[in-house]
């Protein structure tokens, strides 16, 4: 099983961060990559078990659903239902900690999942990069953070 796991700490309240990641079908408004997304069967985005169809940039389609999502605890999980990549059994988790001292946010995203042998580091390297960083970097530029 493959493990990714990227962390940064946001130069905003964790209520400012949590606005934008909390909404599961937001990430086309961000994130590079998305093109388009929408929530299946015109369910609400923030409903644990909603699924959202995405394209991404490249034309390739994904689908996802939001197995868990906590307002008190700042943190959803979803998983990977449809996809053209072979992440196998993928399963995320998203989770903002206030850092008080500058009243910052603490932002762990990870994952596990399974592939075919011999495409562990390059897919783990992918999503890291590609999904994750690429997503953390987008963010700071959506929130106006990046000089920050």
């Amino acid at each position: 099983m493959v493990s990714v796991i990227r962390s940064t700490v946001m130069p905003a309240p964790i209520e400012a961060v949590w606005e934008v990641l909390r909404d599961f079908n937001g990430h086309d408004q961000w994130h590079p990559a998305v093109a388009s997304s929408a929530i299946e069967r015109g369910r609400d985005a923030d409903r644990v078990g909603c699924v959202r169809r995405f394209k991404l940039e490249d034309g390739s389609e994904l689908r996802e659903q939001l197995l868990t999502l906590s307002d008190a605890e700042t943190a959803f999980s979803y998983c990977l239902l449809d996809t053209p990549i072979p992440l196998l059994n993928y399963v995320a988790h998203v989770r903002l900690i206030p850092v008080t001292d500058g009243d910052h946010t603490f932002w762990d995203w990870r994952c596990r999942f399974d592939t075919p042998k011999g495409r562990e580091d390059e897919l783990a390297t992918m999503v890291g990069d590609n999904i994750y960083q690429a997503g953390i970097d987008a963010i700071r530029v959506h929130m106006g953070l990046e000089g920050a």
